[in-house]
């Protein structure tokens, strides 16, 4: 039968769920089981890079630092500060052809302490917070709250915390006026009904009884972090205590087909790569993973993608391989080809006014492609190239994968950034490519666990290519 003009020429966006074998449906159910569990366990940056590294060495990556020399199929990583990571498969063509790069970041919105954040206010002991990323305020009150991070004192020893995620620990919130004594702030705008410098941790209320000490709560937490960590007061200075939501990633939906989770901008694609990352052996193009910090502020600093740290890595590989020589760097990048693996925004038809419908992500229709991102005018944005965007069209298609091409909201309203420019900048060919996302940078975010299997087929598919 000859084939509808419709079905030859229109692009369709097609629900995955439709037509799926019990068999595939059992391989989608499976990774984000996997997904969650790691979640779950890697709520923060520093948490995320340590079980990858888990993950890596127990399927046979190395430190680079370890070799002397590097070969086609060998695996290595580089850890920065425990809170970035990258790792990479040298491949088999000559590396000055280009690296197949796949980039992610694993920093999410949150709630940080202030260097100085213990205080007590009639007779209630408080951390006081200084919120990180693009968060609305007032979705961080009246949820409980974990304490994660460490404690470094004076004489270098190291000290994790993890306070909130057992069963057995206690929990911490923030407070928020009552509806019968809120009637000035319900008038206030979204934004400013809560203030950030009342974002403050409710943290203990009995007093240590001691003779003219004013602050007898405040001395008593100190006493309790005293006995269980051996701190005192100022080692809170050289302390990073990062607040998350301690609830834990679970299916959603009574068909259980979508994952309701904190972090998941970007850990989605930051563990589908990694995930796709585990299963390769030998490439053609030299295999890289990214997994970056401080993208939810910029990339700034030594462990975001904006410091030199990557092209350390680069030119590790490149003295290991004995063929780096002046300006080779620059031609590797300038050659490659990349993934910017962030999240999209998925379409709410809740919120349906601030999408182009015909330009939007949608969840369980597939991996999501953002040609750019940017603001208004593309302001920021990388914009990958006609010739890019075709090419991976054609790896996708050639792997039936589902996609969909799509804007973060309408061209006025919507916009935001990745590390996409980053490598821009830097000569590669790059493209956004994530999952779609619901509710992004609350609390509780949702993904299609269609869409999450699509992003590791997708990833996986790339680095084969």
């Amino acid at each position: 039968m000859e084939e509808k003009l419709s079905t030859k020429l229109f692009n369709k966006k097609e629900c995955g769920w439709i037509g799926m074998s019990e068999e595939k449906k059992s391989e989608v159910f499976d990774l984000c089981r996997r997904y969650m569990e790691f979640l779950n366990c890697s709520k923060t940056e520093r948490e995320f890079i340590k079980n990858a590294r888990k993950l890596a060495d127990s399927n046979g990556f190395r430190d680079i630092m370890e070799f002397e020399s590097l070969k086609p199929g060998d695996k290595v990583y580089f850890i920065n500060r425990e809170k970035s990571m990258y790792l990479a498969i040298i491949g088999e063509e000559p590396i000055e052809n280009g690296l197949h790069i796949i980039g992610s970041h694993v920093d999410s919105p949150r709630l940080d302490l202030k260097p100085n954040p213990l205080y007590e206010d009639t007779g209630l002991a408080y951390f006081k917070t200084h919120y990180y990323g693009g968060i609305k305020k007032y979705q961080w009150t009246t949820i409980p709250l974990a304490i994660h991070g460490v404690i470094v004192k004076k004489d270098g020893e190291k000290i994790e915390v993890n306070i909130g995620e057992d069963e057995q620990d206690p929990i911490f919130t923030i407070t928020d006026l009552l509806p019968h004594l809120a009637q000035d702030q319900m008038q206030k705008k979204l934004g400013s009904g809560i203030e950030g410098e009342n974002l403050n941790l409710l943290i203990g209320s009995i007093p240590f009884e001691e003779e003219d000490c004013r602050e007898q709560v405040k001395l008593n937490i100190l006493n309790i972090l005293n006995q269980k960590y051996g701190i005192c007061e100022a080692d809170l200075t050289s302390s990073e205590f990062e607040l998350v939501p301690q609830f834990k990633a679970r299916s959603l939906g009574f068909d259980e087909s979508m994952v309701a989770a904190y972090g998941q901008d970007d850990k989605v694609c930051a563990f589908t790569s990694l995930a796709a990352m585990m299963e390769l052996n030998n490439v053609k193009n030299t295999a890289i993973c990214i997994l970056s910090d401080k993208e939810e502020i910029g990339s700034m600093g030594n462990t975001g993608m904006e410091s030199h740290m990557f092209d350390f890595f680069i030119s590790e590989i490149l003295n290991k391989l004995n063929v780096n020589r002046p300006n080779l760097l620059d031609k590797v990048f300038c050659f490659s080809k990349m993934l910017s693996s962030d999240v999209d925004a998925g379409f709410d038809p809740i919120y349906a006014s601030v999408s182009d419908k015909t330009n939007a992500g949608f969840l369980g229709k597939g991996i999501s492609l953002n040609k750019y991102t940017g603001a208004k005018g593309k302001s920021g944005a990388s914009d990958a190239n006609a010739e890019f965007v075709a090419w991976v069209r054609n790896v996708l298609e050639k792997n039936d994968i589902k996609y969909q091409v799509a804007e973060l909201g309408k061209v006025d309203i919507g916009g935001g950034g990745t590390i996409a420019y980053i490598l821009a900048n830097k000569g590669a060919d790059v493209i956004d490519c994530g999952v779609p996302v619901l509710s992004m940078h609350a609390p509780y975010e949702v993904t299609s666990k269609f869409d999450v299997y699509e992003a590791y087929r997708t990833y996986k598919a790339f680095w084969q290519e």
